[in-house]
């Protein structure tokens, strides 16, 4: 008898409705913790897709353009609290965070 390559639940499965995306949760699997000069940051890479506008690295002074991928930095052990240092969120071009903050 020839083998059938079609899965029995499918019917099934087609009657479900599909989970709605949560981007949070998908976006804050890629942060992560970093420690320079005794400091811990929150680092957050950003692609090109979510890349919509133009910043200013603080790295090298020069504009992070649309569409290029990057990284978000934050102090992760601000005295301020967290809304204060999500406030102050730096966007970083990828290579000056590697060189980077001290």
């Amino acid at each position: 008898m020839p083998r059938s390559h079609r899965s029995r639940g499918r019917a099934a499965r087609a009657r479900e409705p599909h989970p709605e995306l949560d981007v949070d949760r998908l976006t804050a699997a890629w942060r992560r913790t970093e420690v320079r000069g005794g400091r811990e940051w929150n680092v957050q890479p950003v692609s090109e897709a979510q890349a919509v506008k133009a910043y200013l690295c603080p790295g090298c002074g020069l504009e992070i353009d649309p569409g290029v991928a990057h990284l978000v930095a934050w102090r992760a052990d601000g005295v301020l609290g967290e809304a204060a240092d999500l406030a102050s969120r730096r966007h970083w071009h990828t290579y000056c965070w590697r060189i980077g903050p001290t």
